[in-house]
């Protein structure tokens, strides 16, 4: 751990969180804490002391703070990831255990902070954009504007959000809390990265199924037969990879620079454009024949 920072702060409300020159956001900081503090940056904001409700329940759906930790997630409706009323929850303990982490990881790691460093293998992402969440976003001017999570991240690294921004909390509906999910995934080994994970909900126009790990970004279609599911599954690129080497300090606007990628498979150290495709077609008619069983 290197963190050779000048400043850290608690934000206590809202305005404690416009950043000053130099300053990052700072939630449960498992990510920032294994590398080196970004270029430019000199203080931290730590978000935890806003003191957010985990997680609730109410008439609108499932809503999620920014600052849950992935423990807390897992010990939402129905505890540790078991669905109760709430079926389509029943893919939370899976996308969690997705990340290959420590409890104490899990104690610390946030919800937020999994999604805004946009990382193919965040299956927070995955799992979020499989329930047709919207991330609610705090802005500098001290608006409020909603996002779908399938579209919060844009590329390898690359996230919906400017300097400033605050995820505040990621809503599920609650219609969608009641459908049936799947999820599969695959690494090179057993406790390796995530390679590729295909998540799927089956909805009232089939079964909407959502790319991650093997792509750039959430790739995310309804289908309603394997045919279908083949036929979209051809339509990604597999000569337009996004594979960065690293991941390049935020620039003035919040967004890592070089990193916006198209709609190809993904390839690092933990698996090929190739194997991946490959992998993701079958995960994605696995979770078409899970999503198939009325049962």
């Amino acid at each position: 751990m290197d963190l050779d920072v000048d400043t850290v702060r608690v934000a206590w409300s809202r305005a404690d969180c416009v950043l000053r020159p130099g300053e990052t956001f700072l939630g449960g900081g498992t990510y920032l804490y294994s590398e080196p503090v970004p270029p430019g940056v000199t203080g931290l904001v730590d978000l935890t002391g806003l003191g957010w409700e985990p997680w609730s329940v109410d008439g609108s759906g499932l809503r999620v703070a920014g600052t849950c930790t992935l423990e807390e997630l897992l010990a939402g409706p129905g505890g540790l990831g078991v669905p109760g009323p709430y079926r389509a929850l029943g893919i939370v303990a899976p996308c969690v255990a997705a990340l290959t982490l420590s409890a104490k990881v899990a104690r610390t790691a946030t919800v937020g902070g999994n999604l805004a460093l946009g990382l193919p293998a965040g299956s927070m992402a995955g799992l979020f954009a499989a329930l047709a969440a919207r991330a609610v976003v705090w802005t500098p001017d001290g608006g409020t504007r909603e996002v779908p999570v399938a579209d919060l991240v844009t590329g390898a690294g690359v996230v919906a959000l400017s300097r400033g921004e605050v995820l505040r909390e990621v809503l599920v509906p609650e219609a969608v809390l009641r459908q049936r999910t799947a999820v599969r995934r695959a690494s090179l080994t057993p406790t390796g990265r995530t390679a590729a994970m295909v998540t799927g909900r089956a909805g009232e126009d089939g079964a909407w199924i959502t790319l991650t790990g093997s792509v750039g970004r959430p790739l995310g279609r309804a289908v309603r037969d394997h045919a279908a599911l083949d036929r979209w599954i051809d339509t990604i690129d597999l000569a337009a990879p996004t594979a960065p080497t690293a991941l390049p300090a935020p620039t003035d606007s919040g967004v890592p620079d070089g990193l916006a990628g198209g709609g190809g498979w993904y390839e690092d150290t933990h698996g090929s454009r190739a194997w991946r495709a490959a992998m993701t077609r079958r995960l994605a008619h696995e979770v078409l024949d899970d999503l198939g069983d009325p049962t």
